[in-house]
């Protein structure tokens, strides 16, 4: 079978951070170890930290991952679902974040209390006058509730055992197999069946109310349990919410706010079904531009988050429509009054009892008070991605992913959205040392006059030199140290398996590339499921795996399988270690080209420490090696950097399990969805988002 390109880009391309790790000697003692041993810690070195994550903490020291529903009670403390945490989140009114259910990073659907329940993918939430918290658990397809203690059950519909339960409509590989925790059976409890929940609602006598997303259907919940469909309303999307009167609406992704009766009666609040837009008017005069978020006040007036406009709009009891926060399609994170706030992506949206607005805007909860005052409540306001070249903070990246140094501790960059290469010195100084940013191309030439596209690999040999896996282009480059860039193997935009010398070989999303003592350049050919070998005179051969095979095979060359391979080292006796991202596993490659699995098991996703086969990896991506024989894997999924010591015995040494974000200060620190690892000398340099950290003497 075939991994495509679009694969390869998918599970490669969901991350968002580039940061450099570096281990620095500063003579203190190690905490809790022995005397004159140096700390090892985190510290920023070049660009921006701040983005997704999942700690707990106060203000903006907390963090979010694509937080979608939120809601309040009366006494001020706002819920969030923590959707891509699968956790929900307690906000105080002084700003302190605490995880009230679930475990970040662990999906699942089991009851319990606090941190023993699993949620999978949450979006919605609501609380009722008990100060319970009610959540939509959208890829569980089920209603669940949290006591104020804490304790989770399930409220309606059923959940697959393992919280596999996946969503009706297509898969991304296209299996349209229906799930029998999925559907639009009406019932009590457990009988029901939801497809895609994703907004939630009560109302003052404790009936829940969900926008059954894949059903186009709006369901009602009493307090006994029983469920029925209240109304059928195509588009439906976002959160809902009621008014005092049991009036319930709903953001309605065609472009309109739709208003239901508690007889069942459906009508169009404001907007035009159809007509995206963002002026202000009067019910139908009104437009909006996919809708997310609505809330009600105790006033009957409803706000809206009206996500790609990146506005807040208000909507009065007679229907007239403004815009209480943002500038229509001006995106940002900036705080302010009115039209000067900048809204990134506002979703999920709720209003308390002093008629304060909270809405979910990317990775960030902002507060608007009834004066139009927003401020960011809690969480780090989104990484800036951009291109400029600078010192420290002031450098811009746009998702890189692989990381390279020399000999003289200078860092290389595969900056893959601005389709270039970047260095950085050891004082934190960020230059393009080829390709020009935003410009896509494939020509060879110096410095800013050649051009990449989504270059992914980078690698260095003794010379200094700079290898590139250009992997839109299937091209292997070579840049010298003065910058001069030139095609080393493949042709431009020609994607295959051919081997061969120079341009007669052929590539399929090569994402990573490393070298050897001898100037051999090592290709983790994805797109083919192998490994390829360039010789210094560019000819090309195929080292392990067999093209457009997959698989979990330890063998002899072709007889090996590996499923996207897309991380590639090399030791100083000519070994070639492989990040096998499909199979959680690290491959060796031994000389006479014998591949042997070194550490984790195939198709066991985990992260456990351990020996050999009882360690666990979580799409792995990257790997390096040190000059004593130890392998650096920067596991992705696992948000860590783990070491295997050449007797295959694996520790993780910087990054907490489950726990993505990126924490200055002493090890192990936190990491979010490091990609690309590199060793030089006791310096460590790990791809996460959009800065770089400086520390020294690596674990």
């Amino acid at each position: 079978m075939k991994a495509t390109a679009v694969s390869v880009k998918r599970i490669l391309g969901s991350c968002l951070f580039a940061f450099a790790l570096v281990l620095a000697s500063h003579g203190q003692d190690r905490a809790g170890g022995t005397a004159g041993v140096p700390v090892s810690s985190l510290a920023l070195l070049a660009g921006n930290m701040n983005g997704p994550g999942s700690v707990d903490g106060v203000g903006t020291a907390a963090r979010f991952t694509n937080p979608s529903g939120i809601a309040t009670d009366a006494g001020g403390n706002v819920y969030v679902a923590d959707t891509d945490n699968h956790t929900i989140r307690k906000i105080t009114p002084a700003g302190a974040v605490t995880t009230l259910a679930g475990t970040a990073g662990i999906a699942g659907s089991a009851d319990g209390t606090g941190a023993a329940a699993r949620f999978k993918n949450p979006s919605g939430v609501a609380t009722d006058a008990a100060g319970n918290v009610y959540v939509a658990d959208t890829d569980n397809q089920t209603i669940r509730k949290i006591t104020p203690a804490g304790v989770v059950t399930a409220l309606a519909g059923t959940a697959k055992p393992d919280g596999s339960g996946a969503s009706a409509s297509a898969s991304e590989e296209g299996d349209d197999e229906q799930d029998d925790n999925v559907g639009s059976v009406d019932g009590t409890g457990v009988e029901a069946r939801f497809n895609n929940p994703r907004g939630i609602s009560t109302d003052s006598v404790g009936n829940v109310y969900v926008a059954d997303e894949g059903n186009s259907t709006i369901r009602k919940i009493t307090p006994a349990g029983i469920v029925t469909t209240l109304a059928g309303t195509a588009g439906t999307r976002g959160s809902i919410a009621t008014d005092s009167a049991g009036n319930v609406y709903v953001a309605d992704d065609k472009h309109a706010i739709r208003k239901i009766t508690p007889a069942g009666a459906v009508t169009t609040l404001a907007g035009t079904a159809g007509t995206a837009g963002s002026a202000d008017g009067t019910g139908t005069a009104a437009r909006f531009n996919y809708p997310r978020g609505v809330a009600t006040d105790s006033a009957s007036n409803v706000y809206v988050a009206d996500t790609t406009n990146r506005t807040i709009r208000k909507i009065t009891l007679g229907g007239a429509v403004s815009t209480l926060a943002g500038t229509a399609r001006t995106a940002g994170s900036a705080d302010g009054t009115g039209a000067a706030a900048r809204f990134l992506i506002p979703a999920g949206i709720a209003t308390d009892r002093a008629s304060n607005v909270y809405v979910a805007d990317s990775h960030i909860i902002r507060k608007i008070t009834p004066a139009a005052v927003v401020t960011t409540l809690a969480g780090g306001a989104t990484s800036i991605r951009g291109r400029a070249d600078g010192a420290g903070a002031a450098a811009r990246f746009d998702l890189p992913r692989g990381v390279a140094a020399d000999g003289a501790g200078n860092a290389y960059v595969a900056d893959q959205e601005n389709h270039t290469i970047r260095k950085i010195t050891p004082a934190g100084l960020v230059s393009t040392f080829a390709g020009t940013a935003g410009v896509k191309g494939s020509a060879d030439g110096t410095g800013a006059a050649a051009s990449f596209d989504r270059p992914e690999g980078v690698a260095t040999d003794t010379a200094s030199n700079v290898y590139v896996a250009d992997s839109n282009n299937q091209t292997i480059r070579k840049i010298t140290p003065t910058g001069v860039v030139t095609t080393l193997a493949g042709t431009a935009r020609i994607h295959g398996s051919a081997d061969g010398t120079g341009a007669a070989a052929s590539f399929h999303s090569p994402v990573s590339v490393a070298t050897d003592r001898t100037g051999n350049v090592y290709v983790a050919d994805a797109g083919n499921n192998i490994i390829r070998k360039i010789t210094p005179a560019g000819v090309v051969t195929t080292l392990a795996g067999t093209a457009e095979t997959y698989g979990s095979a330890d063998g002899v060359g072709a007889a090996a399988r590996f499923r996207l391979p897309v991380g590639v080292a090399t030791d100083g006796a000519g070994n070639v270690y492989v990040a096998d991202h499909e199979n959680h596993t690290i491959r060796k490659i031994m000389r006479g080209r014998v591949v042997t699995t070194l550490a984790g098991t195939a198709l066991a996703p985990g992260r456990a420490d351990g020996t050999r086969a009882a360690a666990r990896f979580n799409a792995p991506t990257g790997v390096a090696t040190d000059s004593a024989g130890n392998v650096y894997v920067a596991d992705t999924g696992n948000h860590t950097i783990r070491k295997i010591t050449p007797a295959g015995v694996v520790n993780t040494v910087v990054g907490v399990a489950g726990q993505g974000d990126f924490a200055p200060g002493a090890l192990p620190g936190f990491l979010m969805w490091p990609k690309g690892v590199a060793v030089s000398g006791s310096s460590l340099y790990i791809t996460l988002y959009n800065g770089v950290a400086l520390v020294q003497n690596r674990p």
